[in-house]
């Protein structure tokens, strides 16, 4: 009985060891499965976060390109609107309005020395400069009527008129032409088109923060590159342009005349007395310049002079021979037929 006993507390142990382990195989089991599932599903929430930043990277670069495009069009309108009220208003377009003034004037002096110097006072003290200059001393051989100037100067646009007043008190104007650009539109639209450039570079540089992709970067970069090329190249021209307006360009051309053209309209006499007089003045004009040249051109006349001798000698030397050698041939055929007449007369 005892025995019967033991034999089936150990049968009943060794199910109890059989059982355990069956479990412990199961929960080993159970335990890498669920450690595979963690595992794949991690990288499967790596791989879905990587691909949302790229799409919403990208989305947002779908976005910026909308965002510019009403930028842009909202900043034409603008302009136009601009633009259309400021050709309305008076009063705006004088305050407002961007006018380039450009002068051509011509005048003439009898004292060409001091006007050049009178005109580079009045220059510098009006605050301008003179951005190109080209003299002409005239002739050496004769005097210094001929002389002239031609100067590229810029004097700030609220003294222009100032200074052409000044001038034409020093000197007589022969000719005075004004041109008047007006630049608003194109000014206003650069302006516009330069704070939509501003506004895509910021949106741009927030982006390249945010890209993850290679190809997102390379993108976002050349655009970036293009967009500050652009707003360099608005910048450079709106300040010519501010230039161009705050200072404005005379061209002044100086010459230097013995006597000054009349400006003020002649009676018919005075024209006749003028004319008459000025005939004058180039008649002893040019017996002055011929008596000059004469006497410049002196070696050249005495050079040509002894040439001319020397032909001339020449040329007589040449004539005289041939007459000798007619002569003395015209004298031995005389002596002939006189022989031949001597022979005749003598008896056979």
């Amino acid at each position: 009985m005892w025995s019967n006993y033991s034999i089936k507390q150990n049968e009943g142990s060794i199910m109890k060891k059989k059982r355990l382990r069956l479990t412990g195989f199961v929960a080993i089991v159970m335990t890498g499965l669920l450690m595979t599932g963690c595992g794949s599903s991690y990288k499967e929430s790596a791989a879905e976060t990587a691909a949302a930043g790229s799409a919403y990277v990208s989305d947002n670069i779908y976005e910026y390109k909308n965002t510019m495009e009403v930028a842009e069009e909202s900043a034409s309108e603008e302009m136009a609107y601009e633009g259309d009220s400021a050709a309305q208003t008076p009063e705006v377009q004088d305050t407002q309005r961007k006018l380039i003034r450009n002068v051509n004037l011509e005048v003439e002096t009898e004292t060409f020395d001091e006007l050049l110097v009178t005109v580079e006072a009045k220059i510098a003290g009006l605050g301008g400069y003179i951005e190109e200059s080209y003299i002409y001393n005239g002739s050496s051989y004769y005097g210094r009527s001929g002389r002239n100037s031609n100067m590229t100067i810029r004097i700030p646009a609220d003294k222009l008129d100032d200074f052409l007043s000044e001038v034409s008190e020093v000197s007589n104007v022969i000719s005075h032409n004004e041109s008047v650009t007006d630049i608003t539109l194109q000014y206003v639209d650069m302006e516009s088109h330069k704070k939509v450039l501003l506004a895509e570079q910021e949106r741009l540089l927030e982006l390249l923060e945010r890209a993850e992709t290679i190809e997102d970067i390379i993108t976002l970069e050349s655009r970036l590159s293009d967009v500050r090329y652009q707003i360099e190249s608005m910048e450079s021209q709106l300040r010519t342009m501010d230039n161009q307006v705050t200072y404005s360009t005379v061209y002044l051309f100086i010459s230097e005349v013995t006597r000054l053209t009349p400006v003020n309209e002649q009676s018919v006499w005075e024209k006749i007395t003028t004319g008459f007089a000025d005939s004058l003045v180039n008649v002893g004009n040019g017996i002055v310049d011929l008596a000059i040249g004469f006497v410049i051109n002196l070696p050249y006349l005495v050079v040509w002079a002894a040439v001319v001798a020397v032909l001339v000698i020449l040329i007589r030397l040449i004539i005289r021979k041939k007459r000798q050698k007619k002569q003395r041939k015209e004298e031995k055929v005389k002596e002939e037929e006189k022989k031949k007449g001597e022979n005749d007369e003598q008896p056979v």
